[in-house]
Order: structure tokens, then C-alpha cells, then sequence
């Protein structure tokens, strides 16, 4: 499939945290955005966000996207489809309440965009690592071969008494395996490609509606609380692997530019880290406490969950990432502008 350098490019979930900084990286490349929203309402704050794009930005209203049909007007006359729009938290009681929406939505923008996109050439869904980890005795390293069988395993025997984390994983692998066997039955039907982005936790600045912390994003307000709030020592050294938000919505652009990328899997990491490196990364701030922890304790950690991005790097000439120190930087100041 060419590569797409210009027209109209579909995001669902536009007003969430990986999504709004999706579109505004869209707009700001010369792409027009269609960008959906549970209703008006939720919508309202990207199009004052997106106010001086004037007509390359518009809004369209998905009440549900676990409905059948519920993209179908959404997909007409785009030229590409980055779906986005998914349950990230972890307070659900039954697994159901995640994996539900994530599969159907998944499915359902798929089947929207094979009966009714004529225009689309490539989907972009935005998964996880989540969908690539397995807990394992010892480190390693994952790669886009690796997949998640142990969680949604763990739900099918656990059921609502299964860890929030595990129930979240589990969503994640089971959409985003539901959408390569949507495409694999149906490639003969299906016109457009498709490419899956995995990055593990996504931290950075937020331009979605966040008006206090409490309204942060899950992701975000574990990293709000964790540099901002006292820790055991020990919770300090525990840790995932981590990318910018801004590198990640940079990786959305670049698959939509490389032909090359149809078809593909992409992990996008910047790498591991444990919680006392943040807290070392931190700049000093005369507005905003932050903690300290105990300084340098972090740079012998085992680092249990790392991901291999070089087919990211090859592929996509994502061969930078921002450092924690930037990283840590730009949030701090966020914070600080807000009054946080």
C-alpha cells in the first residue's frame, strides 16, 4: 500500500490522552482530522484546542462504540483510520466491562471501514504492550513476536476476582487478536491495510480536558501521585517501560508515511525505568513539592519488562526517543501552568 502523505485521517477517542496529541501531530503535518467523541459535550474542549485549524478539524459523535454500526458514518470519505479509542483503567469488576468494549469497538471500526471507507488505505489501531507481556520468572526482553495468552487465560479461570491489572491486559491482547484475525478472514474483502503501534506506559503533558489531577488519565495520575506523594522505598524500585506521548504521536504519523509499514506490528519504547529515575529526572520546581526518594538508588534495578524497538528504528526511523530528563521536564511545568 503507497504511503499517506495528505487528506483526512479518522481518530477515535480524539479528546483522550494519547489521542488529542495524535490529532493535534495529524494537523500540524498537513493532515485534516476527523476526530470522534463520545458527544458534544466531551468534544467541545479539542475544538477550542483545534479552533485555529478552522476546517481541517471536525468533530463527529460516537455515543457508543460498542453498537453495532457505530462507525459507519464516521469512516465515510477518510482517507486513513487511527483508532485509539478504547477502556484504559483499572477499576473494573468484571472483565466484561473492558474486554467488551475494546473487542467490539476494535471489530466494529474494522467492519465500518470494510463496508462503508472506500477511501481508507491504512488503519492504524493503537494497542498495547500489554497484549505482547507475559509475567516471567526471570527479565526478558519482548518483541512483536511475543503475545499475551497468560492474561486473558487468567480471566477465563479468575473471572471478576482476577488482579484490575490482569483484566485491563487482557482486554488489550484480545482486541487487538480479534482485529488481525478480522483481517486475515476478511483479506480478500478489504481494501485497506493494517498496522498495530504497542508502547507500554505513555507519560507526558497533557492538552486533553484535565482540569484538575483527579481528572487525569490513569497512566498520568500514577505519575502525578508517584513524584508528588511519599513512597516506600521499595515501591520506588518497582517500574515498567515507558515512552513519550509525543514520540508516540510522532509514531503515528510516521506509519501512515511508510509504505513499508503495512501489515506490521510496532512496539515504541524508550526503555525501562524504575519510579526513583523519575524522581531523579525531575527538575527542581518552587511550585510544585515533588519528591526525592533516595537519589541514585534506582540505577542498579532489575529492569523486568523491556521491549525491543529496533523494528521501529528500521522500519520508521524511529531511532530517538525524548529522555526522562525532557520528559519529567515538560510535566513538571504543565503542572506548574496549571496551578497544580
Amino acid at each position: 500500500m503507497p504511503s499517506i502523505s495528505s487528506g483526512k485521517v479518522l481518530v477515535s477517542g480524539a479528546n483522550g490522552f494519547i489521542a488529542s496529541w495524535v490529532v493535534r501531530n495529524l494537523l500540524e503535518e498537513g493532515f485534516a482530522v476527523r476526530g470522534t467523541a463520545r458527544s458534544v459535550e466531551k468534544g467541545a474542549h479539542l475544538q477550542k484546542l483545534f479552533a485555529s485549524y478552522g476546517e481541517k478539524f471536525e468533530l463527529a459523535v460516537v455515543p457508543d462504540i460498542a453498537q453495532e454500526g457505530a462507525f459507519d458514518e464516521a469512516v465515510r470519505g477518510v482517507d486513513a483510520i487511527e483508532h485509539i479509542a478504547s477502556p484504559v483503567h483499572l477499576h473494573a469488576g468484571e472483565p466484561d466491562d473492558l474486554i467488551i468494549p475494546a473487542v467490539r469497538g476494535t471489530v466494529g471500526m474494522l467492519k465500518s471501514a470494510m463496508k462503508y471507507g472506500q477511501s481508507v488505505k491504512r488503519i492504524v489501531m493503537t494497542s498495547s504492550c500489554a497484549a505482547v507481556l507475559q509475567v516471567e520468572p526471570e527479565p526478558k526482553t519482548f518483541s512483536e513476536l511475543d503475545w499475551n495468552t497468560q492474561s486473558p487465560r487468567e480471566v477465563a479461570e479468575m473471572g471478576r476476582d482476577a488482579p484490575a491489572i490482569t483484566k485491563y491486559r487482557a482486554s488489550k491482547a484480545l482486541a487487538e487478536r480479534a482485529a488481525w484475525d478480522f483481517v486475515e478472514e476478511h483479506k480478500a474483502d478489504i481494501a485497506w491495510d493494517f498496522v498495530t503501534i504497542n508502547p507500554p506506559y505513555v507519560f507526558g503533558p497533557t492538552i486533553h480536558d484535565t482540569p484538575t489531577p483527579e481528572s487525569l488519565n490513569d497512566t498520568t495520575k500514577i505519575f502525578h501521585t508517584m513524584l508528588t506523594q511519599p513512597s516506600a522505598p521499595d515501591k520506588l524500585q518497582t517500574g515498567n517501560s515507558w515512552v513519550d506521548v509525543c514520540d508516540l504521536a510522532r509514531a503515528h504519523v510516521l506509519v501512515l508515511r511508510t509504505s513499508e509499514a503495512g501489515g506490521e506490528r510496532f512496539l515504541i519504547s524508550a526503555g525501562p525505568y524504575v519510579w526513583q529515575d523519575w524522581l531523579d529526572a525531575a527538575p527542581y520546581s518552587t511550585e510544585v513539592p515533588l519528591e526525592k526518594g533516595v537519589p541514585g538508588a534506582g540505577k542498579d534495578a532489575a529492569h523486568w519488562l523491556c521491549y525491543d524497538a529496533s523494528k521501529a528504528a528500521r522500519v520508521l526511523g524511529m531511532t530517538a526517543y525524548r529522555s526522562m530528563a525532557e520528559t519529567a521536564r515538560d510535566v513538571v511545568a504543565d503542572w506548574e501552568a496549571r496551578g497544580w
